[in-house]
């Protein structure tokens, strides 16, 4: 391997143990060690973590949600946080329920890499590696921005938030939530503000770290579907025709296994943060569009910040989209290679083998939000003409 080679391996090395490093942080990431105590404890973090959510967050944020659900400005700027803390705690339920899953995806990760190859199957796995690689550093890097944001400005006395006397103190917090302690006294306002710190920063490493692990997969399935239609379309560049047939077909059922398993595993997850999305999209235009509205009493640094929100947002839902859908052209590509190659003239042992691949690969692949919604950028266009027609109606409610 050259010097280039080894650079981009490497780079998808650290992005690799980036994304481990965040969900080992939580107690997702498989974890095999002797002591069983540690297992015990390594397993028990994701309940402290959901009981830490729920108590600091979750339950304050809904106790302020009922208070001002008659301001339709307060009760966006509430649903912005306590709908990614539903989700993230929902998450992190499925994840961990889904491990024994998640470990057989990354021990087949494992085996991929370990696999003797020819340099150009390898150059076609850290080109995707690398592309998976630029998403996940551009996740982590939108992420930090928004907990800067959100939960290190206040401490500086800067919020970004809509402040009311009904549900903020007079020392602010970095989110919207309603106490039924006396949160100014000390120490209760630095335990209160510490305890939602930390529960952003593991709210936001279960954000990131989830939605890059889906993306890790899928673009390292699509390297191995993209290795595998290059021995279909060229078969006779290898010595033994019959033994890469095999192996094909092999691959392919792997392959499409894998495929089933991460639908099993992100299906619900995706069908949550389909609808949080969908939500959201219409609460962001509703926000900017009514900061518009105020003209020279525009704050400059509440619209880039509400801005940059939607572009998070954006981004990360479109992510799930655009995966969904390199997977879809990747399966079609598998299809049409074994459909375009002259299968017709071999012997019947190895037609047999183009015949088995070309059914498989005839039904579509989609990755689907609660196996009913195809996680493809058509749908991810109908959910943003669906939620941005739900504007008009907010700025009637407003009127």
């Amino acid at each position: 391997m050259d010097t280039s080679k080894s650079s981009r391996y490497r780079d998808f090395e650290w992005a690799v143990k980036l994304n481990r490093f965040s969900l080992r942080l939580i107690g997702l990431w498989p974890k095999i060690e002797c002591n069983v105590r540690e297992v015990s404890m390594y397993n028990f973090r994701p309940l402290m973590i959901i009981v830490m959510l729920t108590i600091s967050v979750l339950i304050p944020s809904v106790h302020s949600l009922i208070r001002i659900r008659t301001n339709i400005m307060l009760l966006i700027d509430n649903l912005q946080f306590t709908l990614p803390a539903i989700t993230c705690a929902i998450r992190i339920i499925i994840f961990w329920w889904k491990k024994e899953a998640v470990t057989w995806m990354l021990n087949m990760v494992a085996e991929d890499w370990l696999k003797l190859k020819s340099a150009q199957e390898r150059e076609m796995m850290i080109r995707r590696a690398r592309t998976a690689r630029i998403i996940i550093t551009f996740g982590y890097c939108a992420m930090i921005l928004a907990f800067i944001l959100v939960g290190v400005l206040p401490i500086c006395g800067i919020s970004m938030r809509y402040l009311t006397n009904i549900t903020d103190p007079d020392r602010l917090l970095p989110l919207q939530t309603y106490y039924v302690y006396d949160v100014m006294s000390s120490p209760r306002y630095e335990l209160t503000f510490g305890l939602q710190f930390a529960s952003m920063f593991f709210a936001i490493m279960t954000y990131t770290g989830i939605d890059n692990f889906l993306g890790l997969l899928v673009f390292h399935i699509c390297g191995q579907l993209e290795i595998l239609r290059n021995r279909i379309e060229h078969p006779d560049q290898f010595v033994d025709f019959h033994d890469v047939l095999r192996s094909s077909v092999e691959d392919h059922t792997r392959l499409l296994r894998a495929i089933a398993v991460i639908e099993d595993t992100f299906n619900m997850m995706l069908l949550v943060l389909f609808l949080y999305f969908g939500i959201l999209f219409a609460c962001y235009g509703f926000l900017i569009m009514s900061l518009l509205e105020k003209g020279n009493d525009i704050s400059i640094s509440h619209l880039v910040y509400e801005v940059c929100i939607v572009i998070n947002t954006f981004g990360h839902m479109c992510l799930y989209c655009a995966v969904g859908e390199i997977l879809v052209m990747q399966c079609d590509r598998i299809h049409y290679a074994v459909y375009n190659y002259k299968w017709y003239t071999l012997n019947s042992r190895n037609a047999r083998g183009f015949i088995l691949l070309m059914i498989r690969s005839s039904k579509p692949i989609y990755l689907t939000a609660g196996k009913v919604f195809p996680m493809t950028m058509a749908t991810f266009c109908n959910l943003i003409k669906t939620s941005a027609s739900y504007i008009s109606v907010l700025l009637t409610t407003k009127s």
